[in-house]
């Protein structure tokens, strides 16, 4: 028996998703475009935000920092995928796999807490809207924003850790498509049962904590728009707060079954699976929800294409 953490010099073999058959060369070449269309959407939506002065606003600053945390998400799983895809290449180096446990997990932690600051906002925007140039000022957005990075990196640092303190002496094939954490513990000759439950506080900490911030500010939110007298402004808060919620219904759900549940219920199948969906096909569809549910985002869009054709 080998325990392979005493050199740090050695591979991990990623089975990936895929093989060569014609069903799994087209889901690849689909997963391409889903990746394509994300990286495109969420670059243009954090340039479009930086360049338009009439969406520098707190709203539209949170959201090209979650189009900013989506772009860099997908990034960090899919172009190592592709690649070992095509060259048929399987190894992934124990500082490769360090590097994506830690932005993943970092970013996955980062979102939760500016899901929960984006509906703080939408909160003081429809109950309190003569306070809100007060109460959602620059410097306090900015401030809550830092801090969803901060938390989500400091989540990112516990985790990895944790994780390259373990020694590896059995296989080291994961069945997953990129180096998540919950296909590593499998693999490790040491007692991973304290680091499970580290991985459920944090994972409390960094879901539950956010996801009442979220349900308390819609309840208020959902009164307050009950009892507007005006359809057009219930139209209004009503369209705004859905993208959002849908935002959130995507993401939550996922990674709440992905690591609220013992390490003894997951299966390689199911990992993969929800895996794809909050790390590939959400970062797709968050930018879509918002471009196509939100008019500033659409006039906004119209007026660069416009300017870029007169130059």
């Amino acid at each position: 028996m080998v325990w392979r953490n005493q050199s740090f010099d050695f591979d991990f073999i990623l089975l990936g998703i895929f093989n060569h058959s014609p069903t799994h060369i087209f889901l690849f070449s689909l997963v391409l475009g889903i990746f394509s269309v994300a990286f495109v959407g969420n670059t243009a939506m954090v340039l479009l935000i930086h360049l338009d002065t009439q969406l520098h606003t707190p709203m539209y600053f949170l959201l090209s920092q979650l189009s900013l945390m989506d772009l860099m998400l997908i990034s960090t799983t899919v172009p190592k995928m592709a690649f070992n895809y095509l060259s048929g290449s399987k190894l992934l180096s124990l500082a490769g796999c360090g590097t994506q446990i830690f932005f993943y997990v970092s970013l996955l932690g980062a979102e939760c807490f500016l899901l929960a600051v984006m509906a703080y906002d939408r909160y003081v925007a429809i109950c309190h809207p003569l306070r809100y140039t007060i109460l959602m000022n620059p410097k306090l957005c900015v401030l809550m924003t830092v801090s969803s990075w901060v938390l989500g990196s400091l989540d990112g640092i516990i985790v990895l850790a944790a994780t390259l303190s373990f020694s590896y002496c059995s296989s080291l094939e994961i069945h997953h498509f990129f180096c998540d954490v919950a296909a590593l513990l499998p693999l490790s000759c040491t007692d991973t049962a304290t680091f499970e439950r580290l991985l459920f506080i944090c994972c409390v900490v960094m879901l539950v904590f956010p996801v009442s911030v979220i349900v308390g500010s819609y309840s208020r939110v959902l009164g307050a728009v009950i009892g507007m007298g005006s359809e057009e402004r219930r139209r209004r808060a009503f369209t705004t707060c859905s993208s959002h919620l849908s935002v959130v219904g995507l993401y939550y759900g996922a990674a709440m079954f992905m690591y609220m549940r013992p390490a003894s219920n997951h299966t390689p199948a199911q990992d993969k699976m929800v895996s794809a969906f909050y790390t590939i096909l959400t970062p797709m569809l968050n930018p879509l929800i918002y471009s196509l549910r939100n008019k500033e985002v659409a006039r906004g869009f119209q007026k660069l294409l416009k300017r870029r054709k007169l130059i």
